[in-house]
């Protein structure tokens, strides 16, 4: 998937969103430099449940810009009642605002779809303020949190049917 092209506007980014290995070189270096903000914003790691793997990811992206530099990240996990979980949404703070979150999230939600999903999940922690305003604004409601976040002081859950 790749954003409209310069002929349409000049302004808009371009980037490109394929599909990749969890656990490729550039994956590990968003994952890593996410990993960084979140324990930064918490005082360390927080994060409640079992660590995503490239064995429990069915499948994961890494947004491009047109030089290939990776701008941001998100897999999909597959939980209870095929139902699909957001892992690892990141974007490099100098992309946020650029539309690559956006355009991640229609390429997650498409990908979703494919899988036989009826329905995305994910967890955000509520220091996480941009996250929790952008999910919001992308049309995800706030439910109870699920699975391993339930009783976790410092989660937020959201859902969106697809």
């Amino acid at each position: 998937m790749t954003t409209p092209d310069a002929s349409t506007d000049a302004r808009t980014p371009q980037f490109s969103i394929e599909v990749e290995h969890f656990d490729s070189p550039d994956a590990q270096r968003l994952r890593a430099a996410q990993r960084l903000e979140i324990d930064r914003a918490y005082g360390g790691d927080t994060e409640p449940g079992e660590k995503p793997t490239a064995d429990s990811i069915a499948v994961f992206f890494v947004a491009r810009d047109e030089a290939g530099t990776p701008l941001a990240c998100g897999g999909l996990r597959v939980v209870a009642d095929g139902i699909t979980e957001i892992k690892r949404m990141y974007v490099r703070p100098e992309s946020r605002g650029s539309g690559v979150a956006a355009a991640l999230l229609r390429r997650l939600e498409e990908a979703a779809l494919d899988l036989g999903s009826p329905a995305l999940v994910l967890e955000t922690g509520n220091e996480q303020k941009r996250a929790v305003g952008f999910y919001e604004r992308e049309g995800f409601t706030r439910i109870a949190n699920f699975g391993p976040y339930v009783g976790a002081p410092l989660s937020i859950c959201y859902s969106k049917v697809l």
